[in-house]
């Protein structure tokens, strides 16, 4: 099978960018950020993301671009004879597939929303009620999913990528005239206060853990999703600079919907650390108490489903790399059977709310729950920890090679002293974040 290629440089930053950007930034972020005390966990964050993200980035890309495969092949393809790192390329294929077994519904949820304010119908929503009805949750998966593999079917230099390069373009636009917006309102001041200013006496060790695994869920490292960008590109850019800039639009998407949502919370005197819901009930709650709030909202809800879109389909295209490596089927026949395996998976978390009950951990989690510990929680910096030993260790692909991929092409480059950052300082502060996270975990 001949290895597509993305078409421009523009369209490889917007295509990882996109697949960065997502419910992670936009649903997850402000309610991480609101729940953790506001301007201490944006400060935890920033530094989780400089010291861990842009290293995992780096490796990820470099895998990726060196390899020319999908991840389910990367590790065996690039190991050296008689090692055995070929079995981590399948637990690739299992966190993409976990991850689009609760993202593609909660992206569902945000286009309800969206068709909701658009169509006037805005007054009397609510998050339990819609988490809770069978047919929205299940017509609205089967939106989503429709929407990512009709799109995915196309080869990528048509399909995906022209797609994502207007979807970001207009997201940006939408965020800032949002921005501006929420800026304007009465209680702007006081919620950036909140938002900015960071309280040293909040930080402790499960915002530190919160803080890690918000930084790798929101950059989607660790299981080869952004690997797959790296293999359609070629070599005139090195990969520091470009995961820089990736990590840059990410977090400054991250910013603009706090930006975005904590004005409005204390405009409103709504709860900032309303969790999961707070994007659903306490912005649609703003909205309809704002002159020309079906408008903002409506605004609101298309910035949400561009960004959630954009993740859902970077996700599944390295799903259908996968297995289309494995099965060599084309790109159509691949597209209709992984739609109709991750509708089938994702139906556990769409009736996760009134059908299939399922209490994993402690009282009210549900089947998203389950999901997102496996992949936020584990297989996320625990991917990213093998993919620290594999590309830095002689016992993996070894530091020379990983440098040489790395380094290849014009712009920024890894240093020389950052060798002990890759080689020691990331794993071993994965390992213990994750070890402390586990120990304190709530399980019951």
């Amino acid at each position: 099978m001949n290895r597509e290629r993305l078409g421009s440089r523009m369209g490889f930053i917007m295509l990882s960018a996109g697949c960065a950007i997502g419910c992670g930034n936009v649903w997850k972020f402000p309610w991480m950020c609101g729940s953790n005390g506001g301007g201490s966990f944006m400060l935890v964050y920033i530094l989780c993301l400089i010291v861990l993200g842009i290293p995992a980035l780096v490796l990820e890309f470099s895998l990726g671009r060196a390899a020319q495969t999908s991840p389910l092949n990367m590790f065996s393809k690039l190991q050296k004879p008689g090692q055995k790192w070929g079995g981590f390329g399948w637990i690739c294929l299992i966190g993409n597939i976990a991850l689009m077994a609760f993202y593609t519904v909660v992206c569902g949820w945000i286009i309800y929303y969206f068709t909701r304010f658009l169509t006037g119908q805005n007054e009397d929503l609510g998050f339990v009620p819609m988490i809770t009805s069978p047919s929205v949750n299940v017509i609205f998966l089967f939106v989503t999913l429709a929407v990512a593999f009709i799109i995915l079917s196309f080869n990528i230099q048509g399909g995906l990528e022209r797609i994502t390069k207007y979807m970001m373009s207009i997201l940006l636009v939408l965020m800032l005239v949002l921005g501006i917006h929420s800026l304007l309102l009465d209680g702007a001041a006081e919620g950036m206060t909140f938002y900015l200013k960071p309280d040293f006496s909040k930080i402790d060790g499960s915002v530190v853990v919160g803080a890690m695994n918000q930084a790798f869920f929101t950059l989607s490292v660790g299981m080869g999703s952004m690997a797959i960008f790296g293999s359609y590109i070629n070599k005139e850019r090195s990969l520091m600079g470009e995961a820089i800039n990736i990590i840059a639009l990410d977090t400054l998407v991250a910013f603009l919907a706090g930006v975005i949502i904590f004005p409005a919370c204390f405009t409103y005197n709504l709860e900032v650390n309303a969790g999961p819901s707070l994007l659903f009930d306490t912005m649609a709650a703003v909205f309809n108490n704002m002159s020309g709030g079906r408008i903002w909202g409506t605004l609101f809800f298309l910035f949400m489903t561009f960004a959630a879109l954009s993740t859902v389909l970077g996700v599944c295209e390295n799903i259908l790399a996968m297995v289309r490596e494995l099965t060599g089927w084309s790109r159509p026949k691949g597209s209709v059977l992984c739609g109709i395996g991750i509708f089938l998976l994702a139906l556990t978390t769409a009736l996760g709310y009134s059908v299939f009950h399922f209490q994993p951990f402690a009282e009210g989690s549900a089947w998203l729950d389950f999901w997102d510990f496996i992949v936020s929680t584990n297989i996320l910096p625990l991917g990213t920890l093998v993919l620290a030993l594999f590309c830095c260790n002689k016992f993996g692909w070894g530091w020379d090679n990983f440098i040489k991929e790395a380094n290849t092409g014009k712009g920024l480059k890894v240093a020389p002293w950052m060798k002990p950052i890759f080689q020691i300082v990331l794993p071993a502060l994965i390992a213990f974040i994750y070890i402390y996270g586990m120990i304190n975990f709530q399980w019951k």
